[in-house]
């Protein structure tokens, strides 16, 4: 069989790993106007936060063959090709349309300026970004669920932004009037302007041709170098129209039960495909859509019935969520303008059935209440408003969906738990793909691991039986100093390359001396033995601390003396430090030598430590500074130097909410305010990239640094093996206002001991590479070759693989990547 795919995003994409993990045996041919494979649509608004279009980019099913960059035209149904603007056709068996949706643009006038842009792919959101550097402000015309991310990514880019929406309140798709007044206000308190209940008379030029302003039909004009629509879509059925397929009155593919057009050898799938009278839009619907098209295209006889169009995300910090209908013969609210929490509950007039909800500012019911939409009340209203992910009382039937975005019931769930010997909620997604894509039901993942009867091992590694908190408790109450006391009183056997590393962390965190000192340094990892990380080709990397990077002429000129000297290669970071790489094992105490004599001292990039504070030039230079950033990154990076945790920190601090040195990406980020600070913590830009979350805000600086020591040494004390804030943050019961509980209001009656474990480690800090020059001892693990412990053997050389980048000017078109 010759597939024929047209359109290559997210839902294509689900189609062709569908049908290749089945076991399809023709061949696979995906058609994509745009350059590039299929990438992650829902998380495109990270990609100008940080995130590289590789780190969205799906992986390409094997046996699927793209052709990208070429928009089809034209489909042939009686020689069964379709044809491409270049005049390439390719033939098929079977034809299946994924060709998505479009942006809507109202027709007002200058909506066709430079200027102008919708959000949709990216290359919209490069052109957007350009156009922003030029701009003071901007206006997202849409308050919808897109149009609010899209504000978000105008003020990421720093541009004070404007949304305007037709509707009375925001969002009005999602939530009633009372949640759009509540995320109005969360909203405009971050500093953006809302203009509901209004429309768009024109969009006008300034003298150089590009937009300059939009005036309102009441007369305002908002003043705006960039403007974006986000006024909802349309399905793009033009090919379907063109060649004779039945569409919809007001657009979209007609498909039958089994995603069949009127032609029983053509598909649709997504939100160009009209499904018993409805475009859906979610990627939930769209991938079960695209799972029934394979299953037919096998020759199985699944039917798409509709699907869950709850949401629940996060917008400019705002948990918004909705499931079932939005309205119902009675409701229950709940209302606090001061926390700015709104919960909604519709139920049946007989007040048995759960029909929906709503809530803004808090979505914890979200998880447990979804499954129970049309079914019983499994609690009294009032108490359901306030349930949570794991609400033991609430027993979930096992044809409840669980996971909307992959239709995941709770049976499919527990059924795969017990069969596979599921323990953790990686193995439920590995198997169900239950929480894989938006991770709303995570929380319910762990739920049922504990309500199934599985017993979660907690232990560190099979020496210790203890988590790595308990462990860090046993250390610290019995003053235990060494890893052979630890394992003989708490462990088994002699230790592993998991346990070793984690309880010298553990040691290091208490302030156990010198990581290199005795039987510690047996314990460390390959970077934390020698003080440096260790590169592909066996040399080292040092980067010496750069507080805040502030620096002065004179130790720039060390560094470059330094690489000039050793033949190192030199590399600016993102951290505002300068990396040395290419050293050999025996040059490094001779660097070191030559750096802290200098005035510097280990920058830890080689451990599981604070890394760096980044900062913004603040009040000192910038005319938008309202704090002085470089000062409080300088003074909170030498604070908490040499820290050991469980994962390494990062953390940033902005003078002023436009957000230049990227706070929220980090660990913990300090976002300077008018009245003070804010302290955002729990984010990250690795692997899992996760903005950090609000814990307080306009603190003084005291108490921004009291805060601060509290939610490292808690996260230290409490945390897993190599967990990093974000993924700490979201496993706490209770999430951050648990963690708030705890640091700020002293629930559990620890932070004296949390103030007095940081305050030892500032006054007992010590610069690990002058230690290590200083000890004759230390030094002697310092050589490449033990027979040779002076002058590297004469009759081995050292090969450069790389020299110093040179700049080499390539046309665009063809440069390498």
């Amino acid at each position: 069989m010759r597939l024929v795919v047209v359109g290559l995003g997210p839902t294509a994409h689900r189609l062709t790993e569908t049908l290749v993990e089945r076991g399809f045996s023709g061949t696979i041919t995906v058609m994509g106007e745009e350059p590039r494979p299929a990438y992650d649509r829902v998380a495109l608004t990270s990609y100008l936060s940080g995130r590289t279009v590789e780190d969205l980019t799906y992986p390409v099913p094997d046996g699927v063959t793209l052709r990208l960059g070429g928009r089809v035209t034209a489909i042939d149904r009686e020689r069964r090709t379709v044809t491409t603007e270049a005049g390439e056709t390719e033939p098929y068996d079977v034809l299946v349309l994924a060709t998505g949706s479009a942006p809507f643009v109202p027709p007002v006038p200058g909506r066709d300026l430079p200027g102008c842009f919708v959000y949709r792919t990216i290359e919209d959101l490069d052109a957007i970004r350009e156009a922003s550097r030029g701009a003071g402000a901007g206006i997202v015309i849409g308050g919808g669920l897109l149009g609010l991310e899209a504000a978000d990514a105008l003020r990421g880019l720093g541009l004070e932004t404007h949304v305007v929406e037709m509707s009375k309140w925001l969002m009005p798709r999602q939530v009633d009037e009372g949640g759009g007044s509540l995320l109005r206000h969360h909203i405009e308190a971050l500093g953006l302007t809302i203009h509901t209940g209004a429309g768009v008379t024109a969009i006008e030029a300034g003298p150089d041709g590009r937009v300059a302003r939009l005036v309102k039909p009441d007369g305002e004009v908002i003043e705006a170098g960039v403007v974006v629509f986000s006024a909802g879509v349309r399905p793009r059925d033009e090919l379907a129209r063109a060649c004779g397929l039945e569409v919809g009155e007001r657009g979209g593919v007609v498909v039958d039960e089994g995603m069949r057009t009127s032609d029983p050898r053509v598909y649709a799938i997504g939100e160009c495909a009209l499904a018993g009278g409805m475009v859906y839009g979610l990627v939930g619907p769209c991938f079960a859509q695209a799972e029934v098209a394979a299953d037919r295209i096998l020759g199985g006889p699944a039917v798409f019935e509709g699907a869950d169009m709850s949401t629940k995300l996060k917008l400019l910090g705002v948990e918004v969520a909705q499931f079932g209908a939005m309205s119902g013969a009675l409701d229950v609210t709940y209302m606090d303008p001061v926390a700015g929490i709104y919960k909604r509950l519709f139920i049946s007039d007989d007040a048995k059935t759960l029909l929906g909800g709503i809530c803004v500012g808090d979505a914890g019911p979200y998880s447990a209440l979804r499954p129970f939409v049309g079914k019983a009340l499994p609690a009294a209203p009032h108490d359901l408003l306030f349930a949570g992910a794991g609400s033991a009382q609430l027993d979930l039937p096992d044809d409840a969906q669980v996971c909307s975005c992959n239709n995941v019931t709770k049976g499919r769930i527990c059924s795969a738990i017990a069969d596979k010997g599921l323990t953790d909620v990686q193995g439920i997604k590995d198997c169900t793909r239950a929480g894989t894509t938006c991770g709303s039901c995570v929380p319910m993942l762990k739920q049922l691991l504990v309500t199934s009867g599985v017993e979660v091992s907690k232990a560190l590694c099979e020496h210790f039986t203890y988590s790595r908190a308990e462990l860090f408790d046993i250390v610290l109450v019995r003053g235990i100093t060494t890893f052979s006391q630890l394992i003989a009183e708490h462990g088994s056997g002699r230790g592993c390359d998991i346990c070793k590393p984690a309880v010298a962390s553990i040691l290091a965190s208490l302030g156990n001396g010198h990581i290199l000192d005795g039987e510690q340094a047996a314990l460390q990892d390959t970077n934390d033995h020698f003080l440096a990380n260790i590169q592909k080709n066996g040399t080292y990397s040092v980067v010496p601390r750069i507080p805040g990077g502030e620096i002065t002429p004179e130790k720039l000129i060390v560094i470059g003396e330094v690489a000039r000297d050793f033949g190192l290669y030199t590399k600016i970071t993102g951290g505002q430090r300068i990396d040395l790489l290419g050293a050999r094992v025996e040059q490094l105490p001779r660097i070191w030598r030559r750096l802290v004599d200098a005035g510097f001292e280990s920058g830890h990039a080689y451990g599981k430590a604070l890394r760096t504070v980044k900062s913004c030039v603040g009040s000192t230079w910038c005319r938008y500074g309202v704090q002085d950033s470089v000062g409080l990154a300088i003074a909170l990076e030498l604070r908490y130097r040499g820290l050991r945790s469980p994962h390494k920190l990062k953390a940033a601090v902005s003078g002023c909410a436009r957000e230049c040195a990227e706070a929220r990406s980090k660990d913990f980020g300090v976002i300077a305010t008018e009245q003070g600070w804010n302290l955002y913590v729990g984010g990250n830009g690795g692997f899992r990239p996760r903005h950090a979350d609000l814990l307080a805000a306009d603190l003084s600086t005291d108490d921004l640094v009291r805060a601060i020591d509290r939610f490292l040494m808690f996260y230290i004390r409490t945390a897993d093996r190599l967990q990093r804030t974000a993924a700490w943050l979201e496993s706490l019961d209770g999430g951050l206002d648990y963690l708030r509980a705890v640091i700020v209001d002293d629930s559990l009656g620890i932070c004296a001991d949390l103030d007095a474990q940081m305050e030892r480690h500032v006054a007992t800090y010590a610069d690990e590479w002058r230690a290590a020059i200083e000890d004759p001892e230390k030094l002697r693990r310092f050589v490449s070759f033990v027979n040779a412990p002076d002058v590297p053997d004469p009759s081995i050389s050292f090969e450069t693989e790389r020299d110093q980048i040179k700049p080499v000017f390539i046309p665009l078109e063809v440069a390498p990547r």
